[in-house]
This record gives C-alpha cells, structure tokens and sequence, in this order.
C-alpha cells in the first residue's frame, strides 16, 4: 500500500468521524431536554466534529497557506464555542429557562436578581 493511499484513508475516516460527531451534537440538539443539555450537545461534539474535518483536510491539502488557515479556523473554533456557551448558558439562567433541581452548584444564586426568571 502506497503512502498515497494510506493518507486517502486517514482522510476518511477523519471525515466519517467528524461527520457522525456532528451528526451527534445535532441529534442532541433535537432530542435533549433542557437547555443545558442542549448546550451541551451544541459544543462538545460539534467542535471535536469540525476538528476531525479540518484535520483531513490538513491530511489532504497539505499546503502552507492552507494549513494556516485551517489552524486559524480550529483555533477561532476552540474559543468562540465556549465563550457562546457561557453566554447561552447565563442568558437561559437569567430568564428562568434552567432547571434549578437539576444544578449541582447554584454559583448565581447569591447575585442580586440573578437567576429570579427576571429580565434585567
């Protein structure tokens, strides 16, 4: 086997796995029941996903410029997704979309008109 075609496999299954991982965070999306779930669903596997895609395309492109470009799309994707998560996750807190029972750790329960299902 050539190392041509070892690196055509490689970059599949690098797609089929980060396809079914998106197909996951998107199934959860449906199927999860509340909002942090949801979240949940919408960040973990759906950032490894695209990893996985970007990472095969590194594998067959292979390319200088391109290779950058994929690093500032992986790197833009790692940080941007959990600062969106945060801030779903605060907002749903803030208007009583969360259900408290469910928390482990109520840390915005002290803050004044925090988590009251009040909009500031």
């Amino acid at each position: 086997m050539s190392g041509e075609v070892v690196l055509d496999v490689l970059v599949g299954i690098f797609l089929v796995a980060g396809g079914l991982l998106s197909l996951v965070a998107g199934i959860g999306l449906i199927r999860f029941p509340d909002v942090l779930s949801r979240m949940h669903s919408a960040t973990k596997p759906q950032v490894l996903g695209v990893l996985l895609i970007l990472l095969a395309q590194a594998v067959s492109l292979r390319n200088g410029a391109d290779l950058a470009t994929l690093v500032l799309i992986g790197g833009f994707q790692l940080t941007t997704a959990p600062l969106a998560a945060q801030m779903i996750g605060r907002a749903a807190y803030r208007t009583g979309r969360v259900h408290r029972e469910s928390l482990d750790v109520d840390e915005l329960a002290d803050q004044d008109g925090v988590g009251s299902g009040r909009a500031d």
